[in-house]
């Protein structure tokens, strides 16, 4: 007998009574009994699989299993390549920060956005500077404006507490990564 996945029940482990069958071919064999299903799986040399354990009745298949495992996780593997991770990168900035500086923080936000992740700009306000909150108010207004080319204001700077703190969205402007190029190589030869 082959070892199982939890989530995936095989022979003498489905529990329904009755089962839909399907063939090693792919052909509809029908309603048939759990026994019936399992003899005509242990003919053919294959195993029993229930590929539908939601319907009524479950759905079984009679095919490899190893072949169906190793396929599945070829699948998610594939799904798993494609996928894009979007992480929040925070900038911090303060209102007094020079001007050379907010834009070398500007410069830094724009790579990650260009990256497709979310930034966060986010200004402390220590002690009696909270009384500072409207030229923070305008820093955060400035960074904006120079981001608005590569990105969408998710939320406008807001106060939190003694931080003021304003979200960034990527337009979904991506640089070109290293293996995409590798690809593109690939295909032309």
């Amino acid at each position: 007998m082959v070892v199982e996945d939890k989530d995936v029940r095989i022979n003498t482990r489905i529990r329904a009574r009755e089962v839909r069958l399907i063939g090693a071919e792919g052909q509809q064999v029908g309603v048939v009994t759990l026994g019936q299903a399992l003899a005509m799986a242990d003919e053919a040399g294959l195993d029993l699989v229930e590929v539908g354990a939601q319907a009524v009745p479950p759905v079984c298949r009679i095919m490899d299993y190893g072949k169906f495992k190793y396929q599945r996780k070829k699948r998610q593997a594939e799904a798993k390549k494609r996928q894009v991770i979007v992480q929040l990168k925070e900038v911090k900035i303060r209102y007094k920060t020079d001007e050379h500086d907010l834009q070398v923080k500007v410069r830094q936000a724009r790579e990650f956005l260009m990256e497709g992740h979310k930034v966060k700009f986010v200004m402390f306000f220590k002690g009696r500077e909270i009384q500072f909150a409207g030229l923070g108010q305008q820093v955060m207004e400035k960074v904006a404006a120079d981001l608005m080319d590569v990105a969408t204001l998710e939320r406008p700077p807001r106060m939190e507490g003694r931080v003021l703190a304003m979200y960034f969205l990527s337009k979904g402007v991506q640089k070109k990564r290293p293996e995409e190029h590798e690809d593109a190589e690939d295909e032309d030869e």
